[in-house]
Protein backbone atom coordinates (compact mmCIF):
# COMPACT_ATOMS: atom_id res chain seq x y z
CA UNK A 1 0.00 0.00 0.00
CA UNK A 2 3.15 2.46 0.81
CA UNK A 3 4.34 2.25 -2.54
CA UNK A 4 1.13 2.56 -3.98
CA UNK A 5 0.59 6.05 -2.25
CA UNK A 6 4.03 6.38 -3.20
CA UNK A 7 3.39 6.30 -6.90
CA UNK A 8 0.57 8.61 -6.28
CA UNK A 9 2.55 10.66 -4.90
CA UNK A 10 5.03 10.93 -7.82
CA UNK A 11 2.09 11.33 -10.24
CA UNK A 12 1.32 14.46 -9.00
CA UNK A 13 3.45 16.48 -11.38
CA UNK A 14 2.86 19.81 -9.13
CA UNK A 15 4.41 18.80 -5.93
CA UNK A 16 8.14 19.22 -5.26
CA UNK A 17 10.27 17.06 -3.90
CA UNK A 18 9.95 19.68 -0.54
CA UNK A 19 6.56 19.11 -0.75
CA UNK A 20 6.62 15.37 -0.93
CA UNK A 21 8.99 14.71 1.82
CA UNK A 22 6.94 17.05 3.95
CA UNK A 23 3.81 14.61 3.26
CA UNK A 24 6.11 11.90 4.33
CA UNK A 25 6.66 12.99 7.19
CA UNK A 26 3.28 14.00 8.24
CA UNK A 27 2.14 10.94 7.50
CA UNK A 28 4.46 9.40 9.88
CA UNK A 29 2.73 10.43 12.77
CA UNK A 30 -1.19 10.19 11.26
CA UNK A 31 -1.66 6.69 13.14
CA UNK A 32 -1.01 8.66 16.79
CA UNK A 33 -2.95 11.77 15.85
CA UNK A 34 -5.80 9.23 15.34
CA UNK A 35 -5.63 7.34 18.16
CA UNK A 36 -4.96 10.58 20.35
CA UNK A 37 -7.89 12.55 19.14
CA UNK A 38 -10.21 9.66 18.48
CA UNK A 39 -10.46 10.49 15.17
CA UNK A 40 -9.94 9.42 11.49
CA UNK A 41 -7.43 11.35 10.03
CA UNK A 42 -7.02 11.91 6.59
CA UNK A 43 -4.68 13.97 4.36
CA UNK A 44 -5.55 15.44 1.03
CA UNK A 45 -3.49 16.81 -1.78
CA UNK A 46 -4.34 18.75 -4.77
CA UNK A 47 -4.92 16.12 -7.83
CA UNK A 48 -4.09 17.26 -11.13
CA UNK A 49 -7.59 17.31 -12.51
CA UNK A 50 -9.67 20.60 -12.34
CA UNK A 51 -11.18 21.48 -8.60
CA UNK A 52 -10.28 18.36 -7.31
CA UNK A 53 -8.53 16.61 -4.51
CA UNK A 54 -7.21 13.25 -3.59
CA UNK A 55 -6.52 11.14 -0.64
CA UNK A 56 -3.05 10.33 -0.32
CA UNK A 57 -2.60 9.32 3.52
CA UNK A 58 -5.29 8.02 5.95
CA UNK A 59 -5.10 6.82 10.02
CA UNK A 60 -8.18 5.22 11.65
CA UNK A 61 -7.97 5.27 15.68
CA UNK A 62 -8.19 1.78 17.89
CA UNK A 63 -9.44 3.46 20.65
CA UNK A 64 -12.84 4.23 19.01
CA UNK A 65 -14.29 2.70 16.17
CA UNK A 66 -13.28 4.41 12.46
CA UNK A 67 -15.74 6.31 11.05
CA UNK A 68 -14.88 5.19 7.78
CA UNK A 69 -15.25 1.29 6.90
CA UNK A 70 -13.36 1.01 3.99
CA UNK A 71 -10.04 2.64 3.27
CA UNK A 72 -10.40 6.22 1.69
CA UNK A 73 -6.51 6.02 -0.33
CA UNK A 74 -6.68 6.96 -3.43
CA UNK A 75 -10.06 8.71 -3.77
CA UNK A 76 -10.93 12.03 -5.67
CA UNK A 77 -12.87 14.61 -4.14
CA UNK A 78 -15.08 17.36 -5.38
CA UNK A 79 -16.27 20.75 -3.74
CA UNK A 80 -20.08 19.04 -4.28
CA UNK A 81 -17.87 15.65 -1.70
CA UNK A 82 -16.43 17.26 0.05
CA UNK A 83 -16.79 21.14 0.53
CA UNK A 84 -14.81 21.74 3.51
CA UNK A 85 -11.71 20.55 2.51
CA UNK A 86 -11.50 21.50 -1.28
CA UNK A 87 -12.36 25.53 0.96
CA UNK A 88 -9.17 24.72 3.24
CA UNK A 89 -7.16 24.02 -0.07
CA UNK A 90 -8.53 26.67 -1.89
CA UNK A 91 -8.61 29.86 0.82
CA UNK A 92 -5.50 28.43 2.95
CA UNK A 93 -7.99 28.70 6.45
CA UNK A 94 -9.19 26.24 8.43
CA UNK A 95 -12.77 25.15 8.32
CA UNK A 96 -13.83 23.87 11.82
CA UNK A 97 -17.20 22.31 13.44
CA UNK A 98 -18.77 21.16 10.36
CA UNK A 99 -21.36 18.85 10.88
CA UNK A 100 -22.28 16.47 8.32
CA UNK A 101 -23.87 12.73 7.64
CA UNK A 102 -21.59 10.50 5.88
CA UNK A 103 -22.86 7.78 3.46
CA UNK A 104 -23.41 5.06 6.32
CA UNK A 105 -25.41 7.32 8.04
CA UNK A 106 -23.21 8.18 10.98
CA UNK A 107 -23.66 11.86 12.18
CA UNK A 108 -19.79 13.41 12.51
CA UNK A 109 -17.68 16.61 13.19
CA UNK A 110 -15.13 17.41 10.55
CA UNK A 111 -12.19 19.94 11.30
CA UNK A 112 -10.09 20.63 8.71
CA UNK A 113 -6.70 22.65 8.21
CA UNK A 114 -4.46 23.73 5.17
CA UNK A 115 -1.11 22.37 4.53
CA UNK A 116 1.37 25.32 4.16
CA UNK A 117 4.44 24.84 2.78
CA UNK A 118 7.31 27.36 1.03
CA UNK A 119 4.46 30.08 1.36
CA UNK A 120 1.39 28.11 -0.79
CA UNK A 121 -1.24 25.27 -0.11
CA UNK A 122 -0.27 21.98 -1.28
CA UNK A 123 -3.34 19.80 1.04
CA UNK A 124 -5.31 19.60 3.32
CA UNK A 125 -5.57 17.59 7.08
CA UNK A 126 -9.08 16.31 8.15
CA UNK A 127 -9.99 15.37 11.12
CA UNK A 128 -13.37 13.73 11.65
CA UNK A 129 -14.85 12.37 15.15
CA UNK A 130 -18.33 10.87 15.44
CA UNK A 131 -20.81 13.24 16.83
CA UNK A 132 -21.33 11.04 20.18
CA UNK A 133 -17.65 11.52 20.64
CA UNK A 134 -16.70 15.55 19.63
CA UNK A 135 -19.72 15.90 22.31
CA UNK A 136 -17.31 14.06 24.63
CA UNK A 137 -14.11 15.90 23.67
CA UNK A 138 -15.93 19.41 24.31
CA UNK A 139 -16.34 18.14 28.27
CA UNK A 140 -12.81 17.04 28.35
CA UNK A 141 -10.24 19.09 30.51
CA UNK A 142 -8.79 22.12 28.59
CA UNK A 143 -5.10 21.46 28.82
CA UNK A 144 -5.96 17.95 27.18
CA UNK A 145 -7.94 19.29 24.47
CA UNK A 146 -5.04 22.06 24.24
CA UNK A 147 -2.64 19.19 23.81
CA UNK A 148 -4.27 17.55 21.01
CA UNK A 149 -4.70 20.68 18.91
CA UNK A 150 -0.23 20.82 19.75
CA UNK A 151 -0.12 17.38 18.78
CA UNK A 152 -2.07 18.36 15.46
CA UNK A 153 0.06 21.65 14.58
CA UNK A 154 3.06 19.31 14.79
CA UNK A 155 1.82 16.55 12.48
CA UNK A 156 0.93 19.69 9.93
CA UNK A 157 4.28 20.87 10.23
CA UNK A 158 6.16 17.18 9.68
CA UNK A 159 7.70 17.47 13.03
CA UNK A 160 6.14 14.19 15.15
CA UNK A 161 10.14 12.34 15.02
CA UNK A 162 9.56 8.63 16.50
CA UNK A 163 6.10 8.47 15.81
CA UNK A 164 5.91 5.80 13.22
CA UNK A 165 7.28 3.65 16.50
CA UNK A 166 5.18 3.78 18.83
CA UNK A 167 2.50 1.21 18.43
CA UNK A 168 -1.42 1.66 18.55
CA UNK A 169 -3.21 3.21 21.50
CA UNK A 170 -5.90 0.98 22.95
CA UNK A 171 -9.39 1.94 24.12
CA UNK A 172 -8.63 1.43 27.82
CA UNK A 173 -5.23 3.20 27.86
CA UNK A 174 -4.67 6.20 30.39
CA UNK A 175 -3.13 9.62 29.06
CA UNK A 176 -1.58 12.18 30.95
CA UNK A 177 -0.50 15.57 30.21
CA UNK A 178 2.50 16.33 31.64
CA UNK A 179 4.24 19.79 31.46
CA UNK A 180 8.15 20.96 30.72
CA UNK A 181 8.44 21.59 34.57
CA UNK A 182 7.40 17.60 34.64
CA UNK A 183 4.06 18.69 36.64
CA UNK A 184 0.97 16.51 35.70
CA UNK A 185 -1.43 19.19 34.06
CA UNK A 186 -4.23 16.44 33.17
CA UNK A 187 -4.64 12.82 34.17
CA UNK A 188 -7.50 10.75 32.98
CA UNK A 189 -9.29 8.32 35.22
CA UNK A 190 -8.32 4.97 33.75
CA UNK A 191 -4.04 6.81 34.59
CA UNK A 192 -5.30 7.30 38.26
CA UNK A 193 -6.54 3.87 38.49
CA UNK A 194 -3.36 2.58 37.66
CA UNK A 195 -1.36 4.66 40.03
CA UNK A 196 -4.02 3.75 42.77
CA UNK A 197 -2.52 0.48 42.33
CA UNK A 198 0.60 1.63 43.38
CA UNK A 199 -0.61 3.29 46.54
CA UNK A 200 -1.39 6.42 45.31
CA UNK A 201 -4.81 7.22 46.64
CA UNK A 202 -4.64 10.79 46.10
CA UNK A 203 -5.26 12.35 42.86
CA UNK A 204 -1.49 12.90 40.89
CA UNK A 205 -3.11 15.95 39.70
CA UNK A 206 -0.63 18.84 39.77
CA UNK A 207 1.38 16.54 41.26
CA UNK A 208 5.18 16.67 40.31
CA UNK A 209 7.18 13.16 38.70
CA UNK A 210 10.26 14.07 41.18
CA UNK A 211 7.93 13.05 44.12
CA UNK A 212 6.68 9.50 42.80
CA UNK A 213 8.38 6.73 43.31
CA UNK A 214 7.05 5.34 39.77
CA UNK A 215 9.78 5.52 36.47
CA UNK A 216 9.72 8.25 34.89
CA UNK A 217 12.54 7.83 33.02
CA UNK A 218 10.17 7.76 29.29
CA UNK A 219 9.21 10.95 29.82
CA UNK A 220 12.56 12.65 30.70
CA UNK A 221 13.91 10.68 27.36
CA UNK A 222 11.21 12.19 25.38
CA UNK A 223 11.71 15.93 26.42
CA UNK A 224 15.43 14.96 26.13
CA UNK A 225 15.24 13.75 22.54
CA UNK A 226 12.30 15.89 21.26
CA UNK A 227 11.37 12.25 19.71
CA UNK A 228 8.47 10.11 20.75
CA UNK A 229 9.44 6.87 23.27
CA UNK A 230 7.93 4.17 23.97
CA UNK A 231 8.81 1.33 27.06
CA UNK A 232 8.05 -1.42 28.78
CA UNK A 233 8.68 -0.75 32.88
CA UNK A 234 8.04 -2.33 35.68
CA UNK A 235 6.03 -0.94 38.56
CA UNK A 236 5.92 -3.13 41.70
CA UNK A 237 4.41 -6.22 40.38
CA UNK A 238 2.69 -4.19 37.61
CA UNK A 239 4.21 -4.04 34.21
CA UNK A 240 3.10 -1.23 32.03
CA UNK A 241 3.96 0.04 28.53
CA UNK A 242 4.48 4.27 28.91
CA UNK A 243 4.41 6.37 25.61
CA UNK A 244 5.64 9.54 25.60
CA UNK A 245 4.78 12.51 22.90
CA UNK A 246 6.60 14.86 23.36
CA UNK A 247 4.89 18.79 22.79
CA UNK A 248 7.06 21.51 21.32
CA UNK A 249 6.19 24.96 19.57
CA UNK A 250 7.12 26.28 17.13
CA UNK A 251 9.08 28.92 17.52
CA UNK A 252 9.20 32.65 15.78
CA UNK A 253 11.17 32.73 12.39
CA UNK A 254 12.70 36.19 13.56
CA UNK A 255 16.05 36.31 14.78
CA UNK A 256 15.19 38.57 17.76
CA UNK A 257 12.81 36.60 19.04
CA UNK A 258 14.18 33.08 17.98
CA UNK A 259 13.47 31.71 21.38
CA UNK A 260 10.04 32.60 21.82
CA UNK A 261 7.13 30.05 21.07
CA UNK A 262 3.65 31.31 19.68
CA UNK A 263 1.49 32.16 22.63
CA UNK A 264 -1.42 29.58 22.21
CA UNK A 265 1.08 26.86 21.79
CA UNK A 266 2.43 24.73 24.63
CA UNK A 267 5.50 22.35 25.44
CA UNK A 268 5.73 19.07 27.43
CA UNK A 269 4.87 15.78 26.68
CA UNK A 270 1.36 13.84 26.39
CA UNK A 271 1.87 10.44 28.49
CA UNK A 272 0.07 7.54 27.71
CA UNK A 273 -0.13 4.37 29.69
CA UNK A 274 -0.94 0.88 29.39
CA UNK A 275 -1.20 -1.87 32.07
CA UNK A 276 -0.02 -5.17 30.59
CA UNK A 277 0.01 -7.04 33.38
CA UNK A 278 -2.49 -10.07 32.58
CA UNK A 279 -0.90 -10.25 29.19
CA UNK A 280 2.74 -11.00 30.36
CA UNK A 281 1.06 -13.32 33.18
CA UNK A 282 -0.81 -14.93 30.39
CA UNK A 283 2.39 -14.98 28.15
CA UNK A 284 4.43 -16.37 31.09
CA UNK A 285 1.79 -19.57 31.81
CA UNK A 286 1.37 -20.42 27.97
CA UNK A 287 5.51 -20.61 28.09
CA UNK A 288 5.72 -22.94 30.99
CA UNK A 289 2.52 -25.53 29.31
CA UNK A 290 4.42 -25.26 26.26
CA UNK A 291 7.90 -26.32 28.07
CA UNK A 292 5.91 -28.71 29.80
CA UNK A 293 3.97 -30.17 26.33
CA UNK A 294 7.69 -30.37 24.98
CA UNK A 295 8.81 -32.30 28.30
CA UNK A 296 5.86 -34.90 28.19
CA UNK A 297 6.65 -35.48 24.43
CA UNK A 298 10.04 -35.71 25.24
CA UNK A 299 8.77 -38.84 27.74
CA UNK A 300 6.43 -40.35 26.14
CA UNK A 301 9.23 -40.90 23.11
CA UNK A 302 11.72 -42.17 25.60
CA UNK A 303 9.06 -44.84 27.02
CA UNK A 304 7.97 -45.72 23.19
CA UNK A 305 11.91 -46.23 22.60
CA UNK A 306 11.76 -48.42 25.71
CA UNK A 307 8.61 -50.72 24.70
CA UNK A 308 10.98 -50.68 21.11
CA UNK A 309 14.14 -51.92 23.04
CA UNK A 310 11.89 -54.39 25.06
CA UNK A 311 10.20 -56.08 22.18
CA UNK A 312 13.54 -55.66 20.11
CA UNK A 313 14.73 -57.84 23.40
CA UNK A 314 11.87 -60.33 22.80
CA UNK A 315 12.38 -60.60 18.93
CA UNK A 316 15.88 -62.00 19.31
CA UNK A 317 14.93 -64.67 22.27
CA UNK A 318 11.99 -66.21 20.43
CA UNK A 319 12.70 -69.33 18.62
CA UNK A 320 10.22 -68.61 15.40
CA UNK A 321 10.87 -66.81 12.79
CA UNK A 322 7.31 -65.42 11.84
CA UNK A 323 6.68 -64.30 15.74
CA UNK A 324 10.28 -62.14 15.26
CA UNK A 325 8.90 -61.10 12.04
CA UNK A 326 5.78 -60.07 13.66
CA UNK A 327 7.64 -58.28 16.65
CA UNK A 328 9.82 -56.43 14.46
CA UNK A 329 6.79 -54.90 12.32
CA UNK A 330 5.29 -53.75 16.07
CA UNK A 331 8.70 -52.42 16.85
CA UNK A 332 8.48 -49.95 13.65
CA UNK A 333 5.42 -48.91 14.35
CA UNK A 334 5.89 -47.62 17.61
CA UNK A 335 8.88 -46.36 16.22
CA UNK A 336 7.27 -44.47 13.89
CA UNK A 337 5.40 -42.59 16.48
CA UNK A 338 7.83 -42.24 18.54
CA UNK A 339 9.57 -40.22 15.39
CA UNK A 340 6.83 -37.49 15.43
CA UNK A 341 6.48 -37.20 19.46
CA UNK A 342 10.86 -36.52 19.03
CA UNK A 343 10.01 -33.77 16.74
CA UNK A 344 7.29 -31.95 19.03
CA UNK A 345 10.22 -31.86 21.75
CA UNK A 346 12.39 -30.13 19.97
CA UNK A 347 9.86 -27.13 17.43
CA UNK A 348 8.55 -24.22 18.63
CA UNK A 349 5.15 -24.85 17.59
CA UNK A 350 2.47 -28.18 17.48
CA UNK A 351 2.90 -28.33 13.12
CA UNK A 352 5.59 -31.57 12.46
CA UNK A 353 7.36 -31.52 8.75
CA UNK A 354 6.20 -34.54 7.56
CA UNK A 355 9.37 -34.89 5.10
CA UNK A 356 11.51 -34.95 7.71
CA UNK A 357 9.34 -37.92 9.74
CA UNK A 358 9.25 -39.89 6.23
CA UNK A 359 13.25 -39.55 5.84
CA UNK A 360 13.64 -41.35 9.64
CA UNK A 361 11.07 -44.01 8.88
CA UNK A 362 12.60 -44.17 5.47
CA UNK A 363 15.93 -44.95 7.42
CA UNK A 364 14.57 -46.99 9.92
CA UNK A 365 12.96 -49.37 7.85
CA UNK A 366 16.46 -49.63 5.58
CA UNK A 367 18.00 -50.42 8.53
CA UNK A 368 15.57 -52.62 10.68
CA UNK A 369 13.96 -55.29 7.98
CA UNK A 370 16.05 -55.18 4.52
CA UNK A 371 17.57 -58.04 3.70
CA UNK A 372 21.13 -56.92 3.37
CA UNK A 373 21.47 -59.29 0.59
CA UNK A 374 19.18 -57.61 -1.15
CA UNK A 375 20.13 -53.91 -3.17
CA UNK A 376 17.17 -51.63 -2.83
CA UNK A 377 17.42 -48.18 -2.85
CA UNK A 378 14.79 -45.34 -1.48
CA UNK A 379 13.95 -42.09 -2.61
CA UNK A 380 12.01 -39.31 -0.92
CA UNK A 381 10.73 -36.76 -3.35
CA UNK A 382 8.45 -33.69 -2.59
CA UNK A 383 8.56 -30.60 -0.69
CA UNK A 384 8.17 -29.94 2.62
CA UNK A 385 4.84 -30.19 4.53
CA UNK A 386 3.74 -29.35 7.65
CA UNK A 387 1.11 -31.15 9.28
CA UNK A 388 -0.46 -31.01 13.36
CA UNK A 389 0.21 -33.66 15.34
CA UNK A 390 -2.98 -36.11 14.49
CA UNK A 391 -2.71 -36.27 10.83
CA UNK A 392 1.51 -36.06 11.04
CA UNK A 393 1.09 -39.34 13.59
CA UNK A 394 -1.30 -41.28 10.85
CA UNK A 395 1.22 -40.45 8.10
CA UNK A 396 3.76 -41.66 10.10
CA UNK A 397 1.85 -44.89 10.63
CA UNK A 398 0.82 -45.37 7.05
CA UNK A 399 4.46 -44.69 5.35
CA UNK A 400 5.63 -47.30 7.66
CA UNK A 401 3.32 -49.87 6.58
CA UNK A 402 3.37 -49.12 3.20
CA UNK A 403 7.22 -49.10 3.13
CA UNK A 404 7.38 -52.71 4.79
CA UNK A 405 4.80 -53.87 2.82
CA UNK A 406 6.50 -53.19 -0.12
CA UNK A 407 10.04 -54.65 0.87
CA UNK A 408 8.23 -57.66 2.57
CA UNK A 409 5.94 -58.76 -0.63
CA UNK A 410 7.41 -56.50 -3.70
CA UNK A 411 10.83 -57.93 -4.01
CA UNK A 412 10.56 -61.84 -2.80
CA UNK A 413 11.13 -62.87 -6.16
CA UNK A 414 13.67 -59.92 -6.95
CA UNK A 415 17.21 -59.01 -5.75
CA UNK A 416 16.92 -55.26 -6.64
CA UNK A 417 15.10 -52.21 -6.95
CA UNK A 418 13.74 -48.77 -6.14
CA UNK A 419 10.66 -47.77 -3.60
CA UNK A 420 10.30 -44.35 -3.99
CA UNK A 421 7.92 -42.09 -1.48
CA UNK A 422 6.54 -38.80 -2.81
CA UNK A 423 5.08 -35.93 -0.83
CA UNK A 424 2.37 -33.27 -2.77
CA UNK A 425 -0.04 -30.93 -1.92
CA UNK A 426 -2.10 -28.50 -3.59
CA UNK A 427 -4.63 -25.88 -2.15
CA UNK A 428 -7.22 -28.60 -1.12
CA UNK A 429 -5.03 -31.90 -0.31
CA UNK A 430 -1.88 -33.33 0.85
CA UNK A 431 -0.89 -36.82 -0.99
CA UNK A 432 1.37 -39.00 -0.36
CA UNK A 433 2.60 -42.01 -2.56
CA UNK A 434 4.46 -44.91 -1.96
CA UNK A 435 5.64 -46.42 -5.18
CA UNK A 436 8.09 -49.68 -5.53
CA UNK A 437 9.36 -51.61 -8.77
CA UNK A 438 8.57 -54.51 -7.41
CA UNK A 439 6.59 -57.97 -8.93
CA UNK A 440 3.19 -55.97 -8.46
CA UNK A 441 -0.12 -57.22 -8.03
CA UNK A 442 -1.97 -60.53 -9.06
CA UNK A 443 -4.68 -60.24 -11.47
CA UNK A 444 -7.57 -60.70 -8.44
CA UNK A 445 -5.30 -57.49 -6.96
CA UNK A 446 -3.67 -59.04 -4.43
CA UNK A 447 0.38 -59.32 -4.02
CA UNK A 448 1.32 -61.76 -1.27
CA UNK A 449 0.15 -60.71 2.11
CA UNK A 450 -1.79 -57.66 0.60
CA UNK A 451 -4.55 -57.79 2.84
CA UNK A 452 -2.23 -58.38 5.72
CA UNK A 453 -2.80 -56.04 8.83
CA UNK A 454 -0.34 -53.45 7.86
CA UNK A 455 -2.67 -52.74 4.69
CA UNK A 456 -5.70 -52.75 7.47
CA UNK A 457 -4.15 -50.51 9.73
CA UNK A 458 -3.51 -48.07 6.48
CA UNK A 459 -6.69 -48.35 5.34
CA UNK A 460 -8.27 -47.34 8.98
CA UNK A 461 -6.03 -44.35 9.06
CA UNK A 462 -6.96 -43.15 5.62
CA UNK A 463 -10.91 -43.46 6.16
CA UNK A 464 -10.85 -42.75 10.06
CA UNK A 465 -8.24 -40.65 10.89
CA UNK A 466 -7.44 -38.58 8.04
CA UNK A 467 -11.18 -38.49 6.46
CA UNK A 468 -9.43 -39.03 2.82
CA UNK A 469 -9.14 -42.02 0.38
CA UNK A 470 -6.67 -44.71 -0.40
CA UNK A 471 -5.78 -46.64 -3.16
CA UNK A 472 -3.54 -49.26 -4.64
CA UNK A 473 -3.19 -50.62 -8.01
CA UNK A 474 -0.33 -51.27 -9.94
CA UNK A 475 2.16 -48.99 -11.64
CA UNK A 476 1.31 -47.66 -14.62
CA UNK A 477 3.38 -45.67 -17.25
CA UNK A 478 2.30 -42.47 -16.30
CA UNK A 479 3.57 -43.46 -12.63
CA UNK A 480 7.48 -43.31 -14.40
CA UNK A 481 7.88 -40.38 -15.31
CA UNK A 482 10.64 -39.66 -12.86
CA UNK A 483 14.23 -41.24 -12.36
CA UNK A 484 13.24 -43.04 -9.48
CA UNK A 485 10.78 -45.60 -10.65
CA UNK A 486 12.42 -46.71 -14.24
CA UNK A 487 10.20 -49.58 -14.74
CA UNK A 488 6.57 -49.90 -16.13
CA UNK A 489 5.85 -52.51 -13.34
CA UNK A 490 5.30 -52.47 -9.47
CA UNK A 491 2.89 -51.05 -7.05
CA UNK A 492 1.07 -47.68 -6.66
CA UNK A 493 0.09 -46.71 -3.11
CA UNK A 494 -1.87 -43.10 -3.04
CA UNK A 495 -2.89 -41.44 0.07
CA UNK A 496 -5.35 -38.08 -0.57
CA UNK A 497 -6.82 -36.46 2.34
CA UNK A 498 -8.01 -32.79 3.01
CA UNK A 499 -6.14 -30.27 4.31
CA UNK A 500 -8.26 -28.90 6.90
CA UNK A 501 -11.01 -31.26 9.03
CA UNK A 502 -11.74 -32.25 12.23
CA UNK A 503 -10.56 -35.50 13.70
CA UNK A 504 -11.45 -37.96 16.17
CA UNK A 505 -8.61 -40.53 16.86
CA UNK A 506 -9.45 -44.26 15.82
CA UNK A 507 -6.68 -46.60 16.12
CA UNK A 508 -8.99 -49.24 16.31
CA UNK A 509 -8.54 -51.81 13.45
CA UNK A 510 -10.84 -53.07 11.33
CA UNK A 511 -12.06 -56.62 10.38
Amino acid sequence: METAVDELLRDLLHLTENDRSLLARMAQGLSLLADIARADVLIYVLSEQPASAIVAFEAKPHTVPAIYHDSMRGQLVSSELDPAAMRAITTGRSVNRVNRVLVHGHPTVQDVYPIWNDGRVIGALSVEVGLLEANRQRRKSPVFRAAVRQLRRMVLRGQLEGAAQITPLGEHDGPLVIGQNGQILYISSIAENLYRKLGYTHSLLQASLANLRTDEATYFKAMETGACVEQTLQEGDLTWVKKAVPLVAQRHPGWVNRLRRLDDEMEGVIMVIHDITDVRRKEQELKIKSAMIKEIHHRVKNNLQTIAALLRLQARRTGSPEVAEMLQESINRILSIAVVHEFLAHEENSNVNIREVSQRIVTEVSRSILDPEKHIRFSLEGDDILLPTQQATSCALIINELLQNSVEHGYASQSEGTITVRLRQNEDHHQLEVIDDGQGLTEDGERGQARSLGLQIVQTLVSEDLKGRFELRNVTADDCSGDAVGASHGTRALVSFPKQFRTTPQFGIKG
